[in-house]
């Protein structure tokens, strides 16, 4: 059953149209996720669909008794109300009866007659489930307390943008829109909330750049592309390749167009200027072939190759750092050594302090106590969660041209300003163009460029792939990836952390850190083999309390290293073997890689392939052996 459908849609935004006769429609029960690179016009088309902008053609149309609620990348509230008239403010009559309820029941002063008045309405709606459920939504987003009194004024970005998303969870509308909805989401909230929408019963239409949240909540995939939209029935997996199948097609039908064009050309040329003696069949297909042969075949490809800033043996070293606000500690002491490509993700619930570790080391924040030691040839790159500043006149090419005039890549090479914003998706005509016309991801786009021009060998990203689209987080991850010097993340998006970080610190309360190796999978799967021992160790000690059993003591557990006597540190030959490991570990995987295409190939011979086959098993083993290894003097380092 079709719940909203748009039809023949066009738009036209700074000059250009984002879109033209575009039709659209939203079964019930399908969950749709959005993509398409920066500037497509993807948040525009939600806007549209929900009612909050109109088309300059065609029409959106809503199926009777459908409601349809929209969550935008900067919500807007009444400023005046507090948080929770804001989250209330429906009119759906068991909302109105909830808050009465709340209301009275969190008043210390209230009279017994209101208290029975507002549980008999509670009890007419059959609201106490859905009090339940709105309770959960409430806690698991952190909108408790004093910050339901709280003016929506005084709240921060990432707490509006919460409360924006409460709101409409809360209302359960037929229909869900929403735009980047895993932004300003700590993680463990992110997989809170995929488990909540993927409901088989709800219908859903959302734009993320999430990869791992798109997988498990959308089934079906909707690309926006040079003004078109391609559908595909699957997860992003799925997506990625029919995409290429797709583009690949239409690469062969465009080189075919423009071959067959020049032989209609000639053709039309050739003919007399009276149009009547023409075949009109074959005119008519001219003008096709050429429309054709017109089409973009692809864009050009943002290649992040800046030359890395020669790094000296000390990078950083930070010694008994300790941080708080008030009577609130951020960080207690906290030490750590960072070594040549370290690739760290930094995680932990929002307030944590994570933005506050971050300005630490670069000096942006002083701590209360401790030392932060960089080295004289570290050059920091920090991209932040502000946005770009800048002056209204500013075109494109001006704010690139603030930081550097020329660009030296990796490889020598020298562009200009305007050929490294090719690089960057920015055409020559955009970069003329002025920086206000520019969408939240293009903004965002061109603020990581400003950081990657100035050389930098130890990058700093907080929170990078918010409002960048897919394609770009996959070319960023490929620079990343083979980026020389340091790199520390601050990062919502698990697929983009699995994919570069090595290491993991967690922050933890009372402002302890903890050090995980491995990527943030890595720990969530301990995090869970560990909660899942605990829970089963209280279960059993909860079962021989009920028998009348008496306790067993509980295992004495190995005391932290901070505890009792220092821990010991890496020799000198141990740091010389902890360096060679690193390497032998490089060599290893490269060679396994390599034995792995060779043997399916199949082009060797039968020795061979037997060969072959061993060495990959011996390969395998060295590996273990030697990242166990690793693993015990990484402790050590």
């Amino acid at each position: 059953m079709n719940l909203l459908s748009g039809e023949n849609l066009s738009k036209n935004y700074a000059d250009r149209w984002l879109f033209r006769e575009l039709g659209f429609g939203l079964n019930q029960g399908q969950r749709v996720a959005l993509v398409g690179i920066n500037g497509t016009g993807k948040t525009t088309l939600l806007k549209i669909l929900a009612g909050l902008e109109q088309p300059d053609t065609g029409s959106v149309s809503v199926r009777k008794g459908i409601r349809v609620a929209f969550l935008g990348q900067q919500p807007v509230f009444d400023e005046n109300l507090t948080v929770e008239a804001t989250i209330f403010a429906s009119q759906n009559d068991t909302l109105a009866a909830i808050r009465d309820y709340e209301h009275v029941v969190n008043d210390e002063n209230h009279k017994p007659d209101d208290l029975q008045r507002v549980m008999e309405l509670m009890d007419s709606l059959n609201a106490w489930d859905y009090e339940a459920q709105v309770k959960q939504i409430l806690g698991r987003l952190g909108i408790l307390g004093e910050l339901l009194e709280r003016k929506v004024s005084m709240l921060s970005g990432g707490q509006r943008k919460r409360v924006a998303l409460a709101r409409v969870l809360i209302e359960e509308p037929e229909v869900l829109i929403l735009d980047e909805p895993t932004n300003h989401l700590d993680l463990d909230t992110i997989e809170w909330l995929e488990g909540r929408l993927a409901s088989p019963s709800l219908t859903l239409l959302m734009v993320t750049h999430d990869r791992y949240f798109l997988d498990k909540v959308a089934n079906e995939i909707v690309e926006m592309d040079q003004g078109k939209v391609y559908r595909y029935q699957g997860n992003y997996s799925y997506f990625v390749e029919k995409k290429a199948e797709r583009e690949q097609i239409e690469v062969a039908e465009v080189e075919k167009a423009r071959n067959l064009l020049r032989k209609e050309l000639d053709w039309m040329r050739r003919q007399p200027q009276a149009r009547g003696t023409k075949q009109k069949a074959r005119i008519d297909a001219f003008y096709e072939t050429q429309e054709k042969a017109k089409t973009k075949i692809s864009g050009p490809q943002m290649e992040l190759s800046v030359k890395t800033t020669r790094q000296g043996g000390k990078i950083i070293e930070v010694e008994h750092l300790h941080k708080q606000f008030g009577d609130h500690v951020v960080l207690d002491d906290f030490s750590y050594v960072f070594k040549k490509k370290d690739r760290i993700g930094l995680i932990g619930p929002n307030g944590a302090g994570k933005s506050t570790l971050l300005n630490m080391l670069t000096g942006k924040l002083q701590p209360d106590s401790g030392t932060v030691d960089a080295g004289q040839t570290t050059v920091f790159g920090y991209y932040t969660q502000t946005e770009l500043e800048f002056d209204e006149t500013q075109r494109v090419i001006d704010i690139v041209k603030e930081v550097a005039e020329v660009v030296e890549m990796a490889n020598g090479e020298v562009v200009t300003a305007s050929q490294f914003l090719q690089h960057f998706q920015f055409p020559p005509a955009q970069q003329y163009t002025m920086v206000s016309k520019l969408s939240g991801g293009e903004k965002r786009r061109l603020q990581l460029l400003r950081v990657l021009i100035k050389n930098p060998n130890f990058l700093i990203l907080d929170e990078p792939t918010n409002d960048l689209d897919i394609i770009t987080l996959n070319i960023l991850e490929d620079f990343l990836l083979n980026f020389a010097g340091c790199i520390l993340i601050v990062s919502h998006d698990r697929y983009f952390m699995d994919a570069l970080v090595e290491h993991v610190f967690v922050l933890e309360p009372g402002g302890q850190i903890r050090q995980f190796p491995g990527n943030y999978t890595d720990y969530r799967e301990w995090q869970k083999e560990h909660q899942a021992e605990e829970y089963a160790r209280e279960k059993a000690q909860t079962a021989k309390a009920a028998a009348g059993i008496a306790p067993s003591a509980a295992p004495v557990a190995a005391p932290p290293a901070s505890a009792g006597a220092p821990k010991r540190k890496a020799t000198f030959a141990e740091k010389k073997e902890y360096e060679t490991l690193e390497k032998d570990i490089e060599k290893l995987e490269a060679r396994k890689q390599q034995l792995i295409e060779q043997l399916n190939a199949g082009t060797g011979s039968h020795k061979e392939l037997a060969d072959w086959a061993a060495e990959l098993k011996q390969a395998d083993k060295d590996l273990d052996a030697k990242g166990e290894r690793w693993l015990e003097l990484a402790d050590l380092m």
